[in-house]
């Protein structure tokens, strides 16, 4: 990727989130799917221990910025990206990262939940022993219940590991999504609509445990739903035409925007 000016404008961050250590910074980020550009010069500084989402009408470059933070776009033949991500400072887009250490370090969990057509014991232990994280049954079976407990699904699941993952319910499966995603220790997690898709218990479920992650992981979320972003996000981005329009703690963005087009998608006059 290559490197231009840093845009100054309403995309410049606030003087509180400045104070934060930042996790992941993006810098003038350009995206073309064949000859159509679909993100704009896009500046963000994603903050450690923090959830940050990323809200906006469909179609306007939310989720094709979120795969950029894993190169998950590196998997459509078509995309050109330009700009500078990194992550504690390291280029992600250097010639010499590790593509598949880096999806390890930011870990991906999808709108509708995929779990693998293995047993729950599997989903988890797949990755981990195919990058050599534990050494023995004993170390994986302690890792398979330390992430279904930090995932909150334990309890539900510890008597039947060896059934399908597809078996469980939707909102069980998007938790198991997320334990598969933790089990090999990741630093980022990206989370696209992970709650879309499920019922409001389930999807109340889903913003508990995002809270209680947060301790532990940097987060960005993308989401349609205001009133999540709202409940869950420390900081938000409003994306509007491949542009990232305002950014600021949620806060503030929700009740006192700057950009009459923030204020017009927030109150529902468009979107």
């Amino acid at each position: 990727m290559t490197t231009g000016q840093t845009d100054t404008s309403t995309q410049a961050q606030t003087a509180g989130t400045a104070e934060k250590n930042v996790k992941v910074k993006a810098e003038n980020v350009r995206l073309w799917y064949g000859q159509t550009q679909a993100l704009h010069d896009l500046n963000l500084d994603i903050h450690e221990n923090e959830v940050t989402a990323l809200i906006g009408p469909s179609g306007c470059g939310k989720s094709s910025f979120l795969r950029c933070l894993n190169r998950m776009n590196d998997l459509i033949p078509s995309v050109r990206i330009e700009g500078q991500i990194t992550l504690d400072g390291e280029d992600i887009y250097h010639p010499d990262v590790d593509v598949v250490q880096l999806r390890s370090n930011v870990g991906m969990v999808f709108q509708k939940p995929n779990p693998f057509p293995k047993s729950i014991y599997e989903n988890i232990a797949y990755a981990p022993r195919l990058h050599g994280i534990v050494n023995s049954r004993r170390d994986l079976d302690e890792l398979v219940e330390h992430s279904l407990k930090r995932a909150g699904l334990w309890r539900e699941v510890s008597d039947r590991l060896q059934t399908p993952g597809t078996a469980l319910s939707g909102g069980q499966q998007q938790r198991l999504c997320i334990a598969r995603a933790i089990a090999v220790n990741p630093e980022v997690i990206l989370m696209d609509e992970p709650a879309s898709s499920l019922d409001p218990l389930a999807t109340a479920t889903i913003e508990e445990l995002i809270d209680e992650l947060k301790d532990r992981y940097t987060i960005a979320i993308v989401t349609h739903n205001l009133q999540q972003a709202a409940r869950v996000a420390g900081y938000t981005a409003f994306f509007h035409m491949g542009e990232i329009v305002e950014f600021n703690d949620t806060d503030t963005l929700f009740t006192n925007p700057r950009e009459q087009k923030t204020e017009d998608y927030i109150t529902g006059r468009y979107g």
